[in-house]
Order: structure tokens, then sequence, then C-alpha cells
């Protein structure tokens, strides 16, 4: 394996990392001091405007989307250029519309998509002209567990009705978002992955009510259109919103979270290595005791310990997505499991000893430590506890192992 970066890659990343030192931290920087005007009610704040254009104009735009609607990046040449924009993930990834959920839906509208649904969602999506979320966790079952989902997508003449409650749906809240993309069960019948399906749900159609932003870790994610609590009552959306064929709606998720999971995880660590930054800049310029917490042997450790965590889990993610390009998702199950599970603990890790090192300041508004915290231990609930791939991923590779001794 070979994980040197190809000419394309270096240069975007050139590119992106110039777009990031000019424009996405000063703009970071003025939205922490307040001093950027504020956005409308769950709306982005109008300097993302100004981002998304710069982006534009420097050939930033829709990196993260391989064929011919995206940049035509592989998962192996997108990695690093995601890790750079998680440095700064409030704004860099929506700049560049790299950013979750309108990613992975993009993704689904590309692969599964009829013409017309392209027509309609994808080409103002990758335009960034609207936003969309994707409507699968339940608060009243144990959604970990997905083939519990209750909400019901019910064939009624030519229509499907949904009924259901959904929540953490993220981006519901923003004025942009026009396109809801559900999960529900269509049938109770046959093998359980195959009883539900996906559809798509105008915002504004009738019975469609989004309830409330619901928090993570306190933050509301209030200039990204947060995470909403929907209700469905009697959904009426024609037939032909169907995404691919009945019963396929697992199968369209897993196509859609693999690439997903490759992103967070790059994110994530871009994230960890702005806290290193962050880390050893404070400790350099902090005396305790006599002496500058850069010379105090358990912060040595702490940075020593962050670099080898970093550097290993960065290294688990470029082989999943080598092996996703190479072979395919099916075929990278195992690694993309794996990095879901290692990078958000390691990046939780080291984000937790940045913190620590700059004292109260680190769980301040005035860096990004405790907002990036958040992120990473939400990630281990997100996509999937830790203990649900923990538990499959157990399961093959006793299989596997026995399999041998036989």
């Amino acid at each position: 394996m070979d994980f040197t970066h190809d000419d394309r890659t270096r240069e975007l990343a050139d590119r992106l990392r110039g777009f990031m030192t000019e424009h996405v931290y000063p703009a970071e920087e003025a939205l922490a001091r307040g001093e950027a005007a504020p956005g409308p009610e769950w709306g982005p704040p109008p300097l993302l405007a100004d981002l998304r254009a710069e982006a534009r104009r420097r050939g930033l735009w829709n990196l993260f989307l391989p064929g011919e609607y995206g940049a035509g990046l592989t998962t192996l040449q997108y990695a690093p250029l995601a890790e750079i924009t998680g440095r700064s993930p409030r704004l860099a990834p929506a700049a560049l519309n790299c950013a979750a959920p309108d990613t992975g839906n993009m993704e689904i509208l590309a692969l599964a998509g009829t013409e017309d649904q392209r027509r309609r969602w994808l080409e103002p999506l990758l335009d960034a002209r609207i936003r969309s979320a994707f409507a699968m966790t339940e608060p009243d079952v144990g959604s970990s567990d997905a083939t519990n989902i209750a909400t019901t997508v019910e064939r009624v003449g030519d229509e499907y009705v949904v009924t259901g409650r959904k929540w953490f749906v993220s981006g519901a809240l923003s004025p942009e978002c026009a396109l809801l993309i559900v999960l529900g069960r269509t049938s109770e019948d046959g093998p359980a992955r195959e009883r539900h399906s996906m559809v798509l749900v105008p915002t504004d159609t009738p019975g469609v009510t989004v309830r409330r932003g619901m928090s993570h870790f306190g933050y509301a994610d209030d200039d990204n259109g947060g995470h909403a609590e929907v209700l469905f009552e009697d959904v009426r959306v024609p037939a032909e919103n169907l995404l691919g064929e009945p019963g396929s709606g697992f199968a369209i998720a897993q196509a859609r979270l693999g690439p997903g999971r490759v992103h967070h995880c790059m994110r994530l660590l871009g994230m960890a290595e702005r806290a290193v930054e962050l880390a050893c800049a404070r400790a350099a310029t902090r005396t305790t005791f006599g002496r500058r917490l850069a010379d105090q042997g358990v912060v040595r450790e702490w940075v020593a310990e962050s670099r080898v965590r970093i550097d290993q889990c960065r290294l688990l993610v470029l082989r999943a997505a080598w092996l996703m390009d190479r072979e395919g998702n099916r075929a990278a199950r195992d690694e993309i499991q794996g990095i879901k599970i290692a990078v958000p603990r390691a990046v939780e890790w080291v984000l937790d000893r940045a913190v620590q090192i700059h004292g109260a300041a680190g769980v301040s508004q005035d860096l990004p430590l405790a907002r990036f915290w958040a992120i990473a231990r939400s990630l281990r609930i997100a996509d999937g506890p830790d203990e649900v791939h923990l538990r499959s991923l157990g399961r093959r590779e006793i299989e596997r192992q026995l399999a041998a001794l036989a």
C-alpha cells in the first residue's frame, strides 16, 4: 500500500490550506468575537456566502463527490482534504459544499436517484441553493438496532403515506432545508433488513412538523440548521418519491454511510491536529511552579501520546479509503467499522488533554476545543454507537478465526 498523495491531491491540499489561512480562520475568529453579522434563526451567518464564492473561485467545490457530479476524486484523494476542513468544522465543510448531512444525501441521489429526482434535488444541492436532512433516528425505539425503526411508509394508491416521529434530524431547522430523506418501514414481511425504504419528502409537505432543535452537550448548532425533532402525520408524497426499490432502505443507507464515515473520521483528525497545535503553543507560554508547562513531564507525555494516536488513526482511515476505492465498500466493511470505533475515541482523548493543558480557557467559548470535544463525543453515538460496531466486527473476527482452525 502506497499512501503517498498524488499530484492532484497535493495541489488541492495546498490550495485548500491557503483558503483556510486567508479566509476561513479569520471568519471563524470574527464569529467567535461576535463581530460577524448573525444569520436568520437556524440559518448560516452571511459571511458563509462570501466563503462559498471564494471556494468556488479557487476550484474547491463539491470535492467529496466522485464521478460526474463532483470533483471526480477517489475516497483516498479526498480524505486528506477532509482532514484539513476538520480544523474548522463550523465553517470549512459548508464553505466547500462538503458538509454533512448534505454530502451523504447527494451521494444517495447520485447513486440511487432517478433522473427526475436528481434534476429536482441533486442539482440544487450541488449548487448550494437548498439544503437537505436525513431522518432516521427515532426517540421511541432503540435506533442503534436499525431494524427497530418504526416510522411507516405505506403505499396507498399512487402515494406513500409517512407516519412517525424522528429526532436529531441534522439541518432540518435551516430555512434553506427543502428536502427530508426519510427511512421508514414499508413491509412487515421478509428479512428484517428488507422491510424498510427511503422516501423523499419536501419539507413543505402537509403533515410535516418541525417541533424543536435538540442540543448535543449544550451545543444547538443553530447556525447550521440544528438537530430537529420532526413529526410526520399522514404525510403524503407521490409514489415516484420512493428512493430506489421498495425494501432497499438499509442497502442504500450502507452505501451512504461508508464514505461518510471516512469523511467524519478525517475531519476529526483535523480537529485533533489543531488541538495539538493549540496545546503546544499554550504549553510553551504558560509557567506553573517555576517551569513552563512544556517542560512538565506529564505534558510531554500527553503530546507524545497524542501524536502516536493521531498518526495511527490516520493510517487506519487511509487504508480503509484505499480498500474502498480498490474493492468497494462491502470489501472494506471491517476497516470502515474499525475506524468508526477507533478514531472518535482517540480524538476525544487528544481533545481532553488539550483542554486540560488550557485550564479554564479550554472549556470556554474563546477556543474551539470544547466544541471539538462535543463533536467527537457525539460521533461515538452517531452513525452507530461504538458497541454496535464492536459487536458485529467481533462476531466476524471470531468466525474467521474459527474457520481458519477448522
